[in-house]
């Protein structure tokens, strides 16, 4: 009798195990992928959606795999417990977004493979020794921005621009690491540059409009600080009638001028694929750190319009206007 109570009480377990996805296993099952973003802003948030739609796509469905996403609220003090808390949930892979998000990353764990994105310069941050020498747990995609395309699009855009003001973060290598490009830049061209930088949000309006009456154009890289406060930033400019050239296409979005900068969607589906290979037994060793494989050329028509600029017949068909 006890037998058939057992055997019957196993048969009833093995089928609520087999229509629950949440017990019995299953959920301990999945593939588990991390994605940790610094702040909410549109580059970020752009990038953590289309990572995970891209993600859909390649076969990581609700019912094979569990996406985490843990966002540090602009707290960066959170990031170390944000990774001890998916280490103790045995994840199988974490992407962080942003520089100083994946060099906590690699500080808390070199067991789980991390797969980055959006981080400038991942040698000037620590994270490689080289793009093409991912000899440690971390790889992923760089968003490296072509300063001095950005500044040749500038040049016929507003070729009267003489000063130039820098607006960004220092305490962010990959924004520090641009602008040193754009001083080099401006002084082999003799433009003069000043610059004026920010800790937080909450310091673009006055650090803008500080120089804003001395400079007749701006360029800020893709810097998260500034790209958190664009409606800000571009109030400056469209008081002073002094165009914004930014890093990134999210930045023209919320209110830059123009770019020849990086297409977040492009890096996105980049860093979803590279953690697709890792995930189904790609070594990182062979998965060298990738730069994006096409920039983001856009043009805020409207800014144009504001500050009297033409933008010439042969840019049109070149780049992306929007209005």
């Amino acid at each position: 009798m006890k037998r058939i109570v057992t055997l019957i009480l196993a048969l009833i377990l093995t089928a609520f195990c087999a229509v629950s996805f949440a017990s019995c296993g299953d959920s301990a099952s999945k593939t588990k992928i991390a994605i940790v973003q610094p702040m909410d802003h549109t580059s970020l948030n752009q990038i953590r959606d289309t990572i995970i739609e891209t993600l859909h796509t390649l076969g990581y469905t609700d019912a094979n795999t569990e996406i985490i996403v843990k966002n540090a609220s602009n707290d960066a003090s959170l990031l170390p417990s944000i990774y001890q808390s998916l280490i103790s949930d045995n994840v199988d892979v974490i992407i962080p977004i942003g520089t100083g998000t994946a060099q906590v990353a690699a500080a808390q764990t070199d067991t789980i493979p991390i797969v980055f994105a959006a981080v400038s310069d991942p040698v000037a941050a620590g994270l490689v020794s080289a793009f093409e020498n991912t000899d440690k747990n971390i790889t992923g995609v760089s968003d490296s921005v072509d300063v001095n395309a950005i500044f040749g699009l500038a040049a016929i855009l507003t070729p009267d621009v003489k000063t130039f003001g820098f607006v960004y973060n220092a305490s962010e290598i990959n924004s520090s690491v641009k602008i040193a490009v754009a001083k080099q830049y401006c002084d082999a061209h003799g433009i003069a540059y000043k610059e004026a930088t920010v800790t937080s949000t909450a310091d673009i309006a006055q650090a803008a409009a500080s120089i804003a009456g001395e400079v007749d154009a701006f360029f800020t890289p893709d810097d998260n600080t500034v790209a958190s406060g664009m409606a800000v930033y571009a109030g400056v400019q469209n008081d002073n009638k002094t165009p914004i050239y930014v890093g990134a296409d999210s930045m023209v979005s919320d209110g830059g001028f123009a770019t020849v900068g990086i297409d977040y969607d492009i890096l996105a589906k980049q860093v979803a694929e590279m953690t697709d290979r890792i995930l189904k037994g790609g070594k990182i060793a062979d998965n060298h750190v990738e730069l994006v494989a096409n920039p983001a050329k856009i043009i805020n028509k409207n800014v144009a319009d504001a500050m009297g600029i033409t933008i010439p017949a042969e840019l049109l068909s070149e780049f992306i206007i929007i209005e």
